[in-house]
């Protein structure tokens, strides 16, 4: 449970806002949509070295 101290005189729109990038920070929505389907364990491995070729490739690219 996310708890958000608000202190005095803070817009309730500022506590929403923070509240909103706390809960996105935890990874509840991703979480919850990755579960929604099943990605074998091969298909999982492909999709994280693709992505770290990537930015490997994003870091060569920049030190040149």
């Amino acid at each position: 449970m996310l708890i958000i101290p608000i202190k005095d005189g803070e817009n309730i729109d500022r506590a929403l806002k923070r509240y909103k990038r706390k809960f996105d920070k935890t990874g509840v929505v991703r979480q919850l949509r990755a579960r929604q389907q099943f990605t074998k364990p091969s298909v999982t491995r492909r999709a994280q070295i693709q992505k770290a070729q990537y930015i490997q490739g994003l870091k060569d690219s920049l030190e040149s």
